[in-house]
């Protein structure tokens, strides 16, 4: 059987663009603890990176850079690997701002180990049950619709549904970064999840970012609810349910404190519509809800 190191990490990943949105990300998996710590770097405008197998961390923040300051994804992985002594253990992932990927992997990596890069996207991974898993993930992202992130986790999902890591599953994570896409508009960190323990990381992590998605998506118009007739029956239903009324509570303010009070108590306040209209996604959260 062959040795394994015990600071090996990630097994395969994807690094993806999405040229209509300008997104950058990274998807990865790995039968090791907290992967989404190591692995993922990106930075909106510059570029993505995923670094794994004897992983050098610092292929993350210097890969960045030396995108930043003009080298293309090619280039940059060129100058990493040509002054790390390491260079045979490694393994990684690197796309630009413009799309252009490469994907890297040492000949000293855990077979079966390999990669592939195509249009806005490099696929690799180490240690996997055979090559199939890579070409499962590129495959996905080539033919998968959807925003970068829904992209990157079906095409995560199908490389695990082919094999993925022959030593099995434990951790998962995705960051996508965009310009002014994080909280508030305050930075670019538009999806930043991680599952760093759990018997099946990718589910989990897809099952997350949905309700990332249900928290801090924005209300399609064709979801938008007038609050009257059998729609305002079932909220106030619910409200009483919940507790943010009682039953004999019939005033219109009233009924409007308490939907008020259970959006800002869920975290549902980028879907918070003006007085008289309810996004249809809360109101099916909160039938839901126990």
């Amino acid at each position: 059987m062959t040795h394994i190191p015990k600071n090996i990490v990630a097994t395969f990943s994807i690094v993806g663009f999405d040229p209509e949105t300008e997104e950058l990300g990274v998807a990865v998996q790995s039968k090791f603890i907290g992967v989404g710590s190591v692995v993922p770097w990106a930075k909106a405008g510059v570029g993505a990176v995923a670094t794994q197998a004897l992983a050098n961390p610092s292929y993350g923040p210097n890969g960045l850079n030396l995108m930043e300051e003009g080298k293309t994804a090619e280039e940059a992985a060129e100058i990493l690997v040509a002054e790390d002594e390491g260079r045979e253990e490694r393994q990684f992932g690197i796309i630009d701002a413009k799309g252009n990927a490469y994907t890297y992997t040492g000949e000293n990596c855990v077979p079966w180990a390999g990669g592939k890069a195509g249009k806005h996207y490099a696929a690799q991974g180490n240690i996997l049950v055979s090559e199939e898993t890579v070409e499962a993930m590129a495959n996905t992202f080539e033919n998968a619709k959807g925003s970068l992130a829904e992209r990157l986790l079906e095409a995560l999902d199908a490389g695990q549904g082919a094999g993925g890591d022959s030593r099995g599953k434990q951790s998962a994570a995705i960051y996508i970064v965009k310009e002014k896409g994080g909280y508030g508009g305050h930075n670019d960190r538009y999806v930043d999840l991680r599952v760093d323990d759990h018997p099946d990381p990718i589910k989990e992590l897809i099952r997350i970012y949905q309700l990332q998605q249900l928290y801090f998506g924005q209300t399609k118009p064709e979801n938008v609810l007038a609050i009257e007739g059998q729609v305002k029956k079932e909220l106030s239903e619910e409200l009483v349910r919940l507790g943010y009324l009682k039953a004999e509570d019939v005033d219109e303010d009233t009924f409007y404190k308490g939907l008020t009070s259970f959006i800002h108590v869920e975290n549902f306040e980028e879907r918070e519509l003006e007085r008289g209209k309810i996004d249809k996604e809360v109101l099916q959260f909160m039938k839901n809800k126990s």
